[in-house]
């Protein structure tokens, strides 16, 4: 007797990418590897509804994002960009007065947010000092690696 053709499904990946979502509350994740992707989503809690807007990761932003914002984030000299996947929060606990408003002035090193990634929170300072022109993520909400967070002028 043969052996059976070895799978296309990697278990032991998915399993893995599982604990991921898991260990960073967030509802999909997917990764591109020797030309094969892997996608794994939540689909069964409420919240994941308005996840379901964003089935396709277009990098840096989608169509609807950018059509919302006057100025394109991704060609400003300004912007900062997420380090990481994670989840952002604009104030250091819930009901704190966030880190920064739009208008507010930051110097180089300032904390502007942080990204929770998992179970770690990672604070992201200003890599210059100026005014915060946009403010492009929501509290709570899950963010991207690479994803456009502020635009500092």
């Amino acid at each position: 007797m043969g052996k059976s053709p070895k799978s296309i499904v990697d278990h032991e990946l998915i399993h893995e990418l599982t604990r991921l979502l898991d260990e960073t509350g967030l509802t999909e994740i997917e990764i591109e590897q020797d030309g094969r992707r892997v996608r794994v989503a939540r689909g069964a809690a409420a919240a994941a509804a308005p996840a379901a807007v964003r089935v396709e990761v277009a990098p840096p932003q989608t169509t609807a994002e950018i059509e919302a914002k006057p100025i394109d984030p991704a060609k400003h000299p300004g912007v900062v960009i997420s380090p990481m996947v994670g989840t952002a929060y604009a104030a250091p606990e819930p009901g704190a007065k966030p880190f920064i408003d739009v208008g507010s002035t930051v110097k180089a090193g300032d904390t502007l947010l942080i990204v929770e990634a998992m179970k770690t929170m990672n604070q992201i300072p200003a890599p210059r000092a100026g005014t915060v022109i946009q403010i492009l993520f929501e509290d709570g909400q899950p963010v991207e690696f690479g994803e456009p967070l502020v635009i500092i002028e």
